[in-house]
Formats: structure tokens, sequence, C-alpha cells
């Protein structure tokens, strides 16, 4: 597209597999910059390329920072190209291999394949949210979903926050189809992309059993997640900090006995996201391990908001520029 960009540089098959590990690289600019990996023509099988592709002309402070990604890089250099639109959608999407779990195959446009038989697919394309299922939190946490299905576990009212995609709420509709789910994000793009997703995948909208209701929040700070508590299950799957910061408002809108899965941080801080919710009378009832491991939490019955209730009608009142789904 007129104002997208390029810049390349050499790197060790080591960082480049440390790049694609790591869907929270360069997180911090807006827009994110896609990140693309690929061998070298070489017989050096060590030998790689990072291409990344921006929406502007990148400036001297984001090119440091595409280089601290690979230091092999050294003082090369690199200079940001002009690519057209169709090399910029086609280059973005084409590296990103589908993801297959036990009920789900999720995929972009670009890279559909063939779907196993017996899977769910979820379209999602790569680029402007978090949550494509390549990483090891969204991973983490659709097996997590998977899990308590096949024990037979049933949920009627359901909260996904931080749902980026939308791709986990998604999953949870297709799991427990006559549950009521509620997706939120504090993004305003990230709900954008939600919304884009539901509509591309035939997710129904709305606020009844059965549909999925938006809302764009910090947390559960917003009227129609406030209103529907409380949940018998809530997932997070965003960083550590904000796990922390938000383990007195999530378990407040969970209902006794209820479910919270939370993702997004690392081993090395998982307990002290543990100890935080266990203050809250959360207690831990299952993990998945790894670097990125997934927990999910039960609520004790001696806390709490009370049984949890088949949610019907919101009634009025809409979440701020989504209109009445």
């Amino acid at each position: 597209m007129s104002g997208s960009w390029k810049l390349t540089l050499p790197c060790t098959r080591a960082e480049a597999e440390a790049i694609g590990e790591n869907e929270f690289a360069l997180a911090e600019f807006d827009p994110v910059p896609v990140l693309m990996t690929s061998e070298r023509v070489s017989d050096d099988a060590e030998q790689w390329q990072l291409d990344a592709y921006f929406e502007e002309r990148p400036d001297p402070e984001t090119i440091a920072a595409v280089r601290a990604l690979v230091p092999s890089a050294g003082d090369i250099a690199a200079e940001a190209e002009s690519v057209e639109e169709e090399d910029w959608v086609t280059l973005s999407q084409a590296g990103i291999e589908p993801v297959a779990t036990a009920r789900f195959y999720v995929h972009t446009s670009a890279n559909c394949g063939e779907v196993p038989a017996g899977k769910h697919r979820f379209l999602i394309e790569a680029g402007r949210a978090f949550g494509t299922g390549q990483h090891d939190t969204t991973l983490g946490c659709l097996k997590m979903l998977e899990g308590m299905k096949a024990r037979g576990l049933r949920f009627h009212n359901v909260a996904d926050v931080g749902t980026g995609t939308g791709l986990l709420a998604f999953a949870a509709l297709h799991l427990w189809p006559a549950a009521a789910v509620a997706a939120s994000d504090i993004d305003p793009v990230a709900m954008e992309v939600t919304h884009e997703n539901a509509l591309a995948n035939r997710v129904p909208l709305g606020r009844l059993p059965g549909q999925l209701a938006l809302a764009t929040a910090a947390g559960v700070d917003h009227p129609l997640l406030v209103r529907r508590a409380p949940y018998d299950l809530v997932i997070a799957n965003i960083l550590a900090g904000p796990l922390v910061e938000l383990a007195p408002s999530l378990t407040r809108v969970l209902a006794e006995g209820g479910t919270l899965i939370l993702a997004g941080l690392l081993d090395r801080q998982l307990q002290s996201v543990a100890t935080a919710y266990r203050r809250q009378g959360m207690r831990l009832a299952g993990r998945i391990e790894g670097e990125w491991p997934a927990l999910r939490l039960v609520k004790r019955t001696r806390y709490g908001v009370g049984r949890v209730r088949r949610p019907g009608p919101d009634g009025p009142g809409l979440a701020p520029g989504f209109g009445s789904w």
C-alpha cells in the first residue's frame, strides 16, 4: 500500500526462532510492525533473515528496536524500502501456519490448508490484534477450554477479558452454544477486529444466550459486563502485571464455584500471579505447563457474588461504539 515499508536484516536461526515465539515483540509500537523470518538461500542452515513490515516509514527509534531483535546483524547497513499494497498483505500473512488443536483449526486467508475432519475452523487474520492461536498463551487457553468441555463441564455465562482477536470468545461460544458470551478489550482497534472476525466466522452477535456481546472496556469496568455478572467462566489472556492488578475485580464478577482461566504470564511470574488470586479466594485447579503457562482457578464457595444465573436480555444500554448487536 502507499506508505508501507519493509526493513530487511540478516539473523541467525536461533534469533529467528526467538522472534517467531515472541508475539509481543515490538508491541510497544502503534501500529505494531509485522515480523517475518525466513531461511536464506545458502548452504548454511543457520543463515536466516528478518523482514519487518511497517504501515509508515520507520523512524530511527523503530529501526533500532528491530535491530535489537537480531544482535548478530551488528552494524550491517539496512534501509527501509517502500512496498506495494499486494506485497504487504500477502507477505505479512504467508508465513503464518495454521494451528490445529483437538477441536479447532485456526488459519489466515493466505494459508488455509486442508481443514482436518472433525475440527471447527476459525479464520483469524494476523496484524492488528493479539490472539491468532500462534502464541503459547492463546494456544494454552484453547486447550484449557477443550479440556473442560471433554470433562463435561458446562457454562452458561462467559466473559473473555482482553479478547484481542476474539478467538477465545468464539471458541467458548462454539463449545457451549447455549451460553451468553461477552468479549471486551481496552483497545478499540481490538474490538473492531473482533467484530470483523465475528462476521467473517459467522459468530452470532447480540446479548442473548447463544450470542456474543462486545464492549470496549478496561478490565470489567463497563456497565454491560457488570450487569451480566456473576459469570461462571472468565477468561483473561493478558499480561502478568494487569492480571495481578485485575485480581480483585475479576474475582468479584465470578460466581461462587466459577472458573477463571489466566494466561499471558511467564513461568517465572506464575507464583506472583497465583498468590494475588489466592488472596481473593481462588484455588488452583489445573494448569498447562510451559514457558507461557495457562492456569485454571476456581472460586471458593465462601466467597463471591452469588450463584450464577442464566443470563437473559441485557435491556437498554449499548457498548460504546458498537450499537445494539
